[in-house]
């Protein structure tokens, strides 16, 4: 696309009579264009603080004095107890904490997610070497409307991504109990690990993809086939999705790994279900997060090197043609 507006641009160049006096004709060799770059230094900044807080949310929030909700002098006349002991004594408080935590967080992550999706769908901006932008006013309109219709489509996006959580959720809880969860006993421990699962692997993606459906448009087909390349085949190729896919396989991942301890005799506290694959699950997810922040990096200096030695490349060959004349 790039490649072919500069071209057109080369084109109107020719066919365009000369300039007027007032306004110096301008080279188009010197003219660029700007695709859309994805925001590195943001994206890094907003994972450093996403991470964190999802830490935070499993350790702090639940034994916190805002998550004891007796009143303050009752609080004051409890005993004082250990930090550990606050976060197991509970388990089903700890993991009600967990997932308000967690679905802010999401809620948070989510939107920034989205909107670099769809930043990444509109038309490059042409600017000279200097840094200059030289959008017109069509342009300008364009982006406005579509930024416009974006933000209409907000609350519906999050609707169906909040059902589509809840859904996923029940669903979650069917498939912990058919992997050896109880199913009479710790019903309620159980779908409050089913729901972490689904606000860390369901909720950004459907409110930054949108729902996929069955209908025979081509935006659906799309969007169909979008799911089962990012979740089924596990192909991401853009930073965007590369946010999505590692974060949820790392959180399946770790709450499978979080399994593990709860099997062994040790007899502690912080082995009663689930709160292990609960941390694994937050754990995989942080894990996740960084990996496809280093991917997506090194890949992006990857591609900048390959560009800037294809540049070089071009650049010498004008030179080897006007000697060759020369001779």
């Amino acid at each position: 696309m790039a490649i072919q507006k500069v071209k057109a641009a080369k084109g109107n160049a020719k066919s365009s009579p000369a300039a007027s006096p007032s306004q110096p004709p301008r080279n188009d060799a010197d003219v660029v264009t700007a695709n859309a770059s994805f925001p590195f230094a943001r994206y890094t900044s907003i994972v450093g603080v996403h991470t964190s807080l999802l830490a935070f949310t499993a350790l702090i929030l639940p034994r916190s004095s805002f998550a004891d909700l007796s009143s303050p002098s009752e609080a004051r006349s409890k005993p004082r107890k250990d930090p550990m002991t606050m976060l197991t004594e509970n388990p089903a408080r700890t993991l009600a904490w967990i997932c308000f935590g967690c679905f802010v967080l999401q809620l948070w992550w989510a939107g920034w997610v989205r909107e670099w999706r769809l930043e990444a769908t509109l038309p490059p901006i042409p600017k000279t070497e200097d840094g200059k932008f030289i959008e017109s006013e069509t342009q300008k309109a364009e982006r406005v409307m579509k930024q416009e219709e974006w933000n209409r489509q907000k609350a519906n996006d999050n609707g169906f991504a909040v059902l589509a959580t809840l859904a996923a959720s029940v669903a979650y809880h069917v498939v912990l109990i058919l992997f050896g969860a109880h199913s009479t006993s710790y019903v309620l421990q159980t779908y409050l690990l089913s729901l972490v699962l689904a606000l860390l692997t369901i909720y950004a993606p459907v409110y930054a993809l949108g729902l996929p459906t069955f209908k025979g448009d081509t935006e659906s087909l799309v969007r169909r086939l979008t799911w089962v390349r990012l979740f089924a085949e596990l192909a991401p190729r853009t930073p965007v999705e590369r946010a999505l896919v590692y974060p949820a396989v790392g959180t399946v991942l770790g709450c499978w790994s979080g399994v593990i301890p709860i099997g062994l005799d040790w007899d502690r506290p912080w082995q009663a279900w689930p709160l292990t694959p609960a941390w694994g699950a937050i754990g995989g997810y942080v894990l996740g997060s960084l990996l496809a922040l280093g991917v997506s990096n090194v890949k992006e200096v990857i591609d900048l090197g390959v560009a800037a030695r294809r540049d070089d490349e071009l650049s010498k060959k004008p030179s080897k043609k006007g000697k060759k004349k020369n001779q």
